[in-house]
């Protein structure tokens, strides 16, 4: 498996494509589990938004191998995801899951936990993180049954067991594993999880590269770029699991992340000092992102949502 995870490493935005709608026929997963370092799996998303065809599984639903059991980063999108991957995990080993952590409060981490709850498996989750998708778990799963259909059956809304505020250090075979909220990024309760002794961090939506992230009306950007110069910088971590995207590297997420954001606050910082208004900061100049996945979708939006919370800065 190591030359998968020498291509994962070197791979560039060019080589992401929002277009093919499904890599693993026959499963409900988007793509079969890889072995990015040995005993650490992923399952990579879809870059593109969350379809039928792709069952949701648009973000990384990740599992680490410890020894003495068997812990999943992300509930996943669906009962039937979640379903899915177990099978996959039963199929690389017979140690048991005994640990579910969800990376935020989206949908995607967290509708899937209803599988999980099933199996009486514990949930981990960060508390800002649990209290999003308590008060918005029941709109979440509405929307994804918009899209899933008849692949929405099973799911209901299935709260973490556990909540954590800074750092949970778990040991667990061979493993050490700190379970962190670095600060504000993303999304409320945004968490990661650090491998110190592998130098393998997977960063939920602290980090993008494939796909252009998105800019929530909760997400402060100033506050993001904080976390990451202040936090997530110092792991200075040689292997990356982004929320969605191929495994990576630091310098691959720092450009496609935290540059993109210094970026954006740069041009509307620009526009704002021109004069300029909301409607035309739609439109500020974000051409040397147009490489990456939902970059149509997503970079007016950004844009907009950017100005509004410079515009009293």
């Amino acid at each position: 498996m190591r030359w998968i995870v020498l291509l994962c490493l070197m791979a560039s935005p060019v080589l992401a494509s929002e277009d093919i709608p499904d890599q693993y026929p026959g499963s409900p997963l988007y793509s079969k589990p890889i072995e990015v370092i040995p005993n650490v799996w992923s399952a990579i998303g879809a870059t593109a938004p969350p379809t039928y065809e792709n069952s949701g599984h648009n973000n990384n639903l990740s599992f680490i191998v410890t020894g003495d059991g068997v812990i999943v980063i992300n509930g996943g999108a669906a009962y039937i995801l979640a379903q899915a991957l177990h099978a996959e995990i039963q199929a690389i080993t017979d140690q048991p899951v005994k640990l579910v952590i969800d990376e935020n409060g989206q949908g995607h981490a967290m509708l899937g936990n209803s599988y999980w709850a099933e199996q009486g498996i514990p949930i981990l989750a960060h508390v800002d993180a649990a209290h999003e998708f308590e008060e918005r778990g029941s709109r979440l799963l509405e929307g994804m049954k918009r899209y899933n259909r008849d692949k929405a059956e099973g799911t209901f809304v299935a709260l973490p067991t556990e909540t954590f505020e800074d750092k949970r250090v778990i040991e667990m075979g061979d493993f050490i594993i700190e379970v962190l909220h670095l600060g504000p990024a993303h999304g409320p309760g945004d968490t990661q999880v650090w491998l110190p002794e592998d130098s393998l961090v997977i960063a939920g939506d602290m980090a993008f590269h494939q796909r252009m992230l998105p800019i929530f009306e909760d997400t402060i950007v100033y506050d993001w770029i904080e976390t990451w110069d202040n936090g997530f910088e110092a792991l200075n971590a040689t292997y990356v699991i982004p929320g969605h995207g191929t495994p990576t590297n630091m310098a691959q997420v720092r450009r496609y992340t935290r540059d993109y954001l210094v970026y954006l606050r740069e041009k509307i910082g620009e526009h704002l000092d021109n004069g300029g208004d909301l409607a035309e900061a739609y439109y500020v100049d974000q051409s040397p992102y147009k490489i990456l996945d939902t970059f149509d979708e997503l970079a007016t939006r950004n844009a907009g949502r950017v100005y509004e919370q410079m515009e009293f800065e």
